[in-house]
């Protein structure tokens, strides 16, 4: 008989930070989180940018906000990230 290990292993998760662009929804908010990338051939770097739609249950987070915002389960059809902390 063999033994199963019963340890679990540990998750990491994702976590971004990005500025708010957008309050208008209710207990929404939307994330523009700001990336450098570098071309694979050239070596130039530039940025790159995506909003996300963060969860903000208190809607106290305002536009120009800096804030962390973590991966969670599907809330909505587009949420599926949590505004965790103001920076």
């Amino acid at each position: 008989m063999t033994k199963q290990s019963t340890t679990k292993k540990a998750v990491k998760i994702r976590t971004l930070v990005g500025v708010v662009v957008s309050d208008k929804n209710d207990k929404t908010v939307a994330v523009e989180v700001q990336r450098i990338k570098t071309h694979p051939k050239y070596g130039k770097q530039y940025r790159v940018s995506r909003k996300y739609k963060a969860h903000d249950a208190k809607n106290e987070y305002q536009v120009s906000d800096r804030v962390e915002i973590k991966a969670c389960r599907p809330l909505s059809k587009d949420k599926r990230w949590r505004v965790t902390k103001k920076i």
